[in-house]
């Protein structure tokens, strides 16, 4: 019985910790205290433990000297990579989501994406970062396709630590309108076509400062974080 009360906390440790990484919540770089985290969470340190070993078994974190645990930082080409799969998983999702996609999941797609927009005006980066992935994440839930959920999330567990190295160096820009107001459109139109290549299109001119900047801490020419 102490085992499986054991293994249901680190599944729940686990599950939290994900949803923490895939909204951004730590940034690259950021070192887990064990204690600190088991006394935040209200449990002893062995499910976060076992919960942070399968993180690290899933590339997610990195296992330093002295057993030090810190949130993996990808680089420029490791995000290029990542944003590759991401295109055609996350395209294929849009596409999937149009016809499927509520009334309401468009309403709250609006709400995510007026957060955002006034995070960004403010200042306020961490909720800026946390309503991108509510956004995103509204849109793969719509498509009703777990297995495909399942993987995007895998690849939003190294993707969304990183995205907080956006702000204030690298805020997304976008050649015209905000793409996630074409996405908004196209869902509304039910063009399946069109939410892709707007889902598409924001990530690629939405992350364009974001490589250029990952090239430059590469280099070693900016730190990955500014004093």
């Amino acid at each position: 019985m102490a085992s499986v009360v054991r293994d249901n906390l680190t599944a729940r440790v686990y599950q939290e910790l994900r949803q923490a990484l895939m909204e951004g919540r730590f940034r690259p770089g950021h070192r887990f205290k064990i204690r600190q985290l088991a006394q935040s969470m209200g449990v002893s340190e062995t499910p976060i433990r076992e919960a942070l070993m399968q993180l690290v078994r899933e590339r997610v974190l990195d296992m330093r000297a002295a057993r030090s645990i810190v949130v993996a930082r990808l680089s420029s080409a490791q995000y290029q990579e990542l944003r590759a799969i991401r295109l055609l998983l996350e395209g294929f999702a849009a596409e999937q989501a149009t016809m499927r996609i509520s009334e309401a999941a468009i309403a709250e797609l609006r709400g995510h994406h007026d957060v955002l927009v006034a995070a960004e005006r403010d200042g306020e980066w961490r909720k800026a970062v946390e309503a991108n992935w509510h956004f995103h994440n509204t849109i793969f839930r719509a498509a009703a396709l777990p297995e495909l959920q399942a993987m995007i999330e895998t690849l939003w567990l190294r993707n969304g630590p990183l995205l907080n190295i956006l702000y204030p160096r690298a805020v997304p820009t976008y050649r015209a309108r905000h793409q996630h107001l074409n996405v908004i459109d196209g869902l509304v139109a039910r063009d399946p076509q069109a939410v892709k290549q707007a889902l598409q299109d924001d990530l690629m001119e939405g992350g364009a400062r974001l490589i250029a900047l990952l090239d430059d801490i590469d280099a070693g020419r900016a730190p990955l974080y500014p004093e």
